[in-house]
């Protein structure tokens, strides 16, 4: 049963002050306070019953402790990113942004959950759909924009753009549907291997799970039990296509078969986060593999070439950002709650927009690459062939011995 009320004791063995509270309660909907929580303050949260759905496994517990200063920072980089893809979106309109460009707006609490679940030691593989995943794990803003502009200051140098984008265990942003599943996999069997504790998030999303690549990647990691969280992203829509019109079953939760699943409300970054720690602690105690379901939804198109009204209404996007929203659901808790007030997350909506607008101005600055960076990052240094030829057969690159 879930809690009602709200009560206050110190945690046993420590002098932090921690509080319980129901996110679906009459109290804490109703709940209005002025003051804010002090900063060491944690608060233990319990998630609705329906944050998850569980196949072949037991759910994780309901029950979420989480500081202020935490849910700050999540505060922080959920409005980044948005602002990021703003950014982003008008660098394409105004021709700054040249070929493929995929944005995130809706799905922050997504990449942001799962970020504050994991450690720097684990690992993230996903699809097209990347820029902020790039920014949580170490890139700055400044180098994502200048990448998606093909400017040397990019976190690819400028070589890559929006779709190619790498990081310390990140491994991409990867431009063909699902291949990046079996690449994910692969990074998991090299740290059970290695013997190193950590785990692999293989992403991918509802357009890719009929992939048969997608399959052939369980069948390895069950018959291995590798250390990977296959993440489906489903946000209703691959392109332009309805999952419900694309594929058999939407259990995508299920679809592992002889792996176990859960599927997760994707649009709450507690409840992401709460299910991507069990689900850490569930592969890196040798149980083998997990199919994860996150439910989400992107508020523009498939890219920036669909406007993305087409195959869905205008009024179903908006009812999604009036009832859905990630970011105002965490301004919620926050502000019901004492651990912010509406000023204190106006200045971070505002810090955020001023640093995320300065690095655009940074990034317009930086030089394209040198022309000889056509011929870099292609061998590990000291495997090179002789010469590589460009993009005529009668252009050869000599590489020195």
């Amino acid at each position: 049963m879930l809690r009602t009320a709200t009560r206050h004791f110190i945690a046993r063995g420590t002098n932090q002050s921690i509080r319980n509270i129901c996110t679906t309660s009459p109290a804490w909907m109703s709940k209005k306070s002025s003051s804010a929580l002090p900063d060491d303050e944690t608060i233990r949260l319990t998630l609705p019953e329906t944050s998850f759905q569980m196949y072949n496994a037991e759910a994780p517990s309901f029950e979420l402790e989480i500081s202020k200063k935490e849910m700050f920072d999540m505060y922080t980089e959920m409005s980044t990113i948005r602002r990021l893809e703003v950014v982003s979106d008008g660098l394409y309109k105004s021709k700054k942004v040249r070929g493929f460009c995929h944005l995130s707006t809706g799905e922050e609490a997504v990449a942001v959950g799962i970020e504050h679940a994991i450690t720097p030691n684990d690992h993230i593989i996903t699809s097209y759909r990347c820029h902020g995943y790039t920014f949580l794990r170490g890139a700055s803003v400044k180098s994502i924009l200048a990448e998606l502009m093909g400017r040397s200051a990019g976190v690819s140098k400028g070589k890559g753009g929006s779709m190619h984008m790498f990081t310390n265990n990140f491994y991409g942003g990867n431009g063909i549907v699902g291949a990046q599943v079996p690449l994910g996999a692969g990074v998991a069997f090299a740290q059970k291997y290695l013997g190193i504790p950590s785990t692999t998030l293989a992403l991918y999303g509802d357009g890719a799970a009929n992939q048969g690549q997608v399959f052939e990647a369980f069948n390895m990691a069950k018959l291995w039990d590798l250390p990977v969280i296959f993440l489906c992203e489903n946000n209703k829509y691959g392109m332009g296509t309805s999952a419900e019109r694309s594929s058999a079953s939407v259990e995508y939760y299920k679809r592992g078969d002889y792996i176990p699943g859960i599927r997760v409300n994707g649009m709450d970054v507690f409840a992401m986060k709460k299910a991507v720690q069990w689900a850490r602690d569930w592969t890196i105690s040798s149980k083998g593999p997990l199919v994860m379901e996150v439910t989400t939804y992107r508020y523009g198109g498939h890219s920036m070439s669909d406007p993305g009204t087409t195959y869905r209404t205008r009024e179903e996007i908006q009812q999604v950002r009036a009832t859905s929203d990630p970011i105002s659901y965490l301004k919620k808790v926050m502000l019901e709650q004492n651990v912010a007030t509406e000023d204190e997350l106006k200045e971070i909506e505002m810090k955020a927009k001023k640093e995320v607008d300065n690095a655009r101005k940074e990034a317009e600055q930086s030089p394209e690459p040198d022309v000889k960076e056509f011929w870099t990052d292609i061998y590990v240094p000291g495997s090179e062939p002789k010469a590589i030829r460009g993009c005529e057969p009668t252009v050869l690159h000599h590489y020195s011995s």
